[in-house]
């Protein structure tokens, strides 16, 4: 085992001090390398922090959501429904739920008004998310004013501004009290936006929404694994748009790779040639040029990966968030959780180090194959 790591080792070596010859286009390779693992892991990154967040928010959710479509669109919904829901075997608790969108003209964003449960908000009063705030300069105390569905304006007093923290989920939020909630849109007693459904057994959600679409075809039942996927396509489908942005990019740098690995200078096949000369065989010059390979790749990837969790941990991704995110005014402002998976990594390393790899090998092989002569005359 000595002698062998002490080969590669000495192999490792000069293999760094063939590169450094060559430092000016080995450089220009590793910069165009290091920016495609940076563009290709960034995006990659990004999307799975966001659909972990998104998983992680939703656990919070509830199991299973109801509501009530006319002409095929979401509808209020009665009261009168959660009865017969509760009846059914290994249902828990049924609560309405009152929520709804506000277009507000002075800024032109939509807010989401809430009457919260278990939290309690004084009438003529509401709490604010700190997108909210920060677009319409609020602060405790500040008087902020709507107008109903009849016209008439409604002012409340801002009773204090959600936590930043919670910025994520609240940042576009309005909570009120559900009494001001119906005055402000008209909605009268006994009617809900949807109902949520806590059920005792998560493995029973599926069934139990098909016995609510049966009891009530008029329902549709979203369980909250729908939801969850729901996001993560939509995380996927962005991202695969950015990529497919990115593909000229990928495809050039391949074909950059290709033909510098194929096309071996005249300097490098002298450099092959005496080597067989001097008696290297030809497993030991593909060593070589293997941890010539390596080296410049492992580099890139290595680079390119370290910018990438930058750029979208610490930056945060400023170059494609826009894209994967979406556009909003009221945008919200947090900090990604790194999150960074194996596998992630492993697929990564597939498609940006092992081509490149192989294609200096093949090459190589050709070349150390001939007779010393024929390659320095070549």
């Amino acid at each position: 085992m000595g002698p062998l790591f002490a080969k590669q080792r000495y192999l490792l070596d000069f293999a760094l001090s063939c590169l450094w010859r060559r430092r000016g286009k080995n450089l220009a390779l590793l910069t165009v390398y290091t920016l495609v693992v940076f563009a290709v892991a960034s995006v990659m990154f990004f999307t799975q922090a966001l659909k972990r967040e998104a998983a992680l928010v939703l656990g919070a959710t509830p199991e299973l959501l109801v509501q009530k479509l006319t002409l095929g669109r979401h509808d209020l919904i009665p009261a009168d429904y959660t009865h017969r829901i509760r009846e059914i075997r290994g249902v828990g608790q049924v609560t309405g739920r009152l929520w709804g969108y506000y277009y507000d003209p002075q800024v032109r964003a939509n807010y989401t008004v809430l009457a919260p449960q278990g939290v309690e908000v004084p009438e003529r009063t509401v709490l604010v998310g700190a997108g909210i705030a920060r677009v319409r300069h609020l602060t405790r105390g500040a008087t902020l004013t709507f107008q109903g569905y009849d016209g008439k304006p409604y002012s409340f007093q801002v009773r204090g501004v959600l936590s930043p923290e919670s910025e994520l989920l609240s940042a576009d939020l309005i909570l009120m009290s559900a009494a001001d909630l119906r005055r402000l849109f008209g909605l009268p007693e006994g009617l809900y936006t949807d109902l949520t459904v806590a059920v005792a057994n998560p493995r029973e959600v599926s069934t139990v929404a098909a016995k609510i679409q049966e009891l009530y075809p008029d329902t549709r039942p979203i369980v909250r694994e729908e939801i969850r996927r729901t996001y993560e396509a939509a995380f996927d489908w962005r991202a695969g748009i950015l990529l497919a942005v990115l593909s000229g990019a990928l495809l050039a740098f391949l074909i950059f790779a290709w033909d510098k690995a194929a096309g071996l200078s005249a300097e490098e096949r002298r450099e092959i040639g005496l080597l067989k000369a001097l008696g290297w065989d030809t497993a030991e010059v593909l060593q070589l040029k293997f941890w010539e390979g390596a080296v410049v790749s492992l580099t890139a990837f290595f680079l390119g990966t370290v910018g990438a969790c930058l750029h979208v941990f610490v930056a945060p991704a400023p170059l494609f968030a826009p894209v994967i995110k979406g556009w909003s005014i009221l945008y919200p402002r947090f900090r990604l959780t790194p999150f960074i998976s194996l596998f992630d990594l492993g697929i990564l390393f597939f498609f940006t180090v092992v081509p490149y790899t192989v294609a200096t090998i093949v090459p190589v092989w050709r070349a150390a194959s001939m007779d010393p002569d024929q390659v320095m005359r070549s």
